[in-house]
């Protein structure tokens, strides 16, 4: 699909934001002309943004001017250049002077930005990136847990274990549940003690936090194992300082995980 095909009637400004928390807590400093502005380009670059993901506008693909596309899209210039703004921070387009605004290729995508994967979730992700997500859990997540195992402190280790608690007592079906398995998973890597790997910790955990959310929204209740099954291992050998089999467990989990997701996503074609 091109820019010429997207409207101004497809950004519903109640819609607005994938994170409507983080933009009802700046409206609340704004008055309302101003906190509807921000709900303006959050959701024109929601938009442009899932069309580009999804395919509808491919590499190379030119948005137009300034001025007609605003116009085309129902919106000030300032709204569009602001969405045209968080675009490009994430790699998605480019824009040069009399050049316009183009597409950028998929090697320039922040695809572990957390806008990008809620846009990407939020139609339904292709099979393909969900595949990628996997791998690269098993080549960050069971070094974090071999590195946990031997440098976490006391007070990770019941960081950890009070998130285990909170799987084990809400389930992954919840919000509650959720929340505390991307803590489990922030705390390994952190604990890990290496710097250059914590600072992977926020888009693994965001990576985590949209497929266990995707899943659970989607699963029934024929779910082959609890997920708590696969989060003790990892946490009695992290406790035991047993970093290989902290490692394995993990790899475990994982396994686990992309199998149930594999599972969801072969109903989802039966559908």
């Amino acid at each position: 699909m091109s820019i010429d095909n997207l409207t101004r009637a497809q950004i519903p400004v109640a819609s607005a934001s994938i994170d409507s928390e983080r933009l009802d807590d700046l409206a609340t400093t704004q008055d309302q002309k101003t906190g509807e502005a921000l709900r303006i380009y959050q959701t024109v670059a929601r938009d442009l943004g899932i069309a580009i993901l999804s395919g509808e506008l491919q590499p190379g693909d030119n948005l137009g001017g300034e001025i007609e596309s605003s116009e085309r899209l129902g919106v000030s210039r300032t709204a569009y250049r602001e969405a045209v703004r968080i675009l490009v921070a994430k790699g998605l387009v480019e824009s040069r002077p009399r050049a316009g605004t183009h597409v950028t290729p998929t090697r320039r995508w922040n695809l572990l930005d957390h806008d990008i994967l809620a846009w990407m979730f939020s139609t339904g992700p292709n099979d393909e990136f969900i595949n990628d997500l996997f791998e690269l859990r098993f080549v960050i997540e069971p070094a974090a847990a071999y590195l946990c195992a031997v440098r976490r402190s006391e007070h990770q280790l019941k960081e950890l274990k009070q998130a285990v608690t909170e799987v084990k007592e809400f389930s992954l079906a919840t919000p509650q549940g959720r929340a505390a398995d991307r803590r489990f998973h922030d705390h390994i890597i952190e604990a890990s003690g290496n710097l250059a790997l914590g600072t992977l910790a926020g888009s693994i955990g965001t990576a985590i936090e949209w497929t266990t959310h995707f899943k659970a929204m989607r699963q029934n209740q024929k779910t082959p194992h609890s997920s708590i099954d696969d989060h003790l291992p990892v946490l009695r050998a992290i406790e035991h300082r047993d970093a290989n089999g902290a490692s394995e467990a993990m790899r475990t989990l994982i396994r686990n995980a992309s199998q149930d997701m594999a599972d969801i996503i072969k109903l989802r074609t039966m559908d």
